[in-house]
């Protein structure tokens, strides 16, 4: 390798290299809200209309008057809609009602179905 001049190293200390800036980015993450799912109460022609409510009011948190209005639409349109949840959650609480009335021997009957 040759050797360098002094003039040349002069020349070379004389040359200054500004570094690049990139202008910072940000990324903004669009988060998506979760699908709701209806919970639906199936009307039977066996299970108590004191036990539906009983179950409305446990399960759903709903007052005496609220469960009443939701099991007489239920028992006169065949269906109800319950509540509207996450997806984990609807499917929870209906399990969990339609098998409060399993343990007491009824057909009583919740399902799920994602909200439109």
């Amino acid at each position: 390798m040759p050797a360098l001049s002094a003039g040349m190293v002069a020349a070379m200390s004389n040359i200054t290299t500004k570094p690049t800036i990139k202008p910072a980015t940000k990324v903004r993450l669009k988060t998506e809200r979760p699908r709701l799912h209806k919970v639906i109460l199936i009307n039977d022609d066996f299970t108590p209309r004191e036990f539906v409510v009983t179950v409305l009011k446990g399960e759903f948190r709903m007052s005496e008057d609220e469960a009443y209005k939701v099991m007489v639409t239920a028992h006169k349109r065949g269906a109800c809609v319950v509540a509207v949840f996450t997806r984990d959650v609807a499917e929870t609480k209906a399990t969990r009602a339609t098998e409060a009335g399993r343990r007491k021997g009824y057909p009583l009957l919740f399902t799920t179905e994602p909200e439109e």
